[in-house]
């Protein structure tokens, strides 16, 4: 690869960096401060509760609503707080991060009360409800 080929890799990606860098100077949401180690816990929760969501749509869209409840509750609904390490979490957390967390569980066991009901479109509104607590919370807190 010659110099000017590779000049033409970097620039771009030295662009996205630039910009990067702009955008968390320019981030209003409140920047939560927690040790390094709970941070890590808290982000890796969350990438499970996208995978979770992933495969709970993949469940409805296969017509099978009962599996897609299981997944809600096991993974996202009230009963897995405890697998989630909510208590130490919620520790380090301004109020009303903990107050749109708690929503967010308590909207997939709803969800997933819904889904065991056995109607799609109710299913698919409640959960609306989980991701606009989800959407709620990453618009108004950041970690980094």
């Amino acid at each position: 690869m010659t110099t000017k080929s590779k000049l033409r890799l970097i620039g771009p990606i030295l662009a996205l960096f630039s910009l990067s860098a702009a955008q968390a100077a320019d981030d209003q949401r409140e920047l939560v401060q927690m040790p390094t180690m709970m941070q890590e816990h808290m982000l890796a929760n969350m990438r499970d509760h996208l995978a979770s969501l992933n495969m709970i749509l993949a469940k409805l869209a296969a017509g099978e609503l009962d599996e897609a409840a299981e997944i809600a509750e096991s993974r996202l609904g009230v009963s897995s707080l405890e697998s989630h390490g909510a208590s130490h979490m919620a520790q380090v957390m301004p109020k009303e991060m903990q107050q749109v967390g708690t929503s967010m569980h308590r909207a997939a066991s709803n969800f997933a009360l819904k889904a065991q009901e056995g109607e799609v479109l109710p299913a698919y509104g409640a959960l609306a409800e989980v991701t606009a607590a989800c959407v709620a919370c990453h618009s108004a807190f950041r970690v980094r």
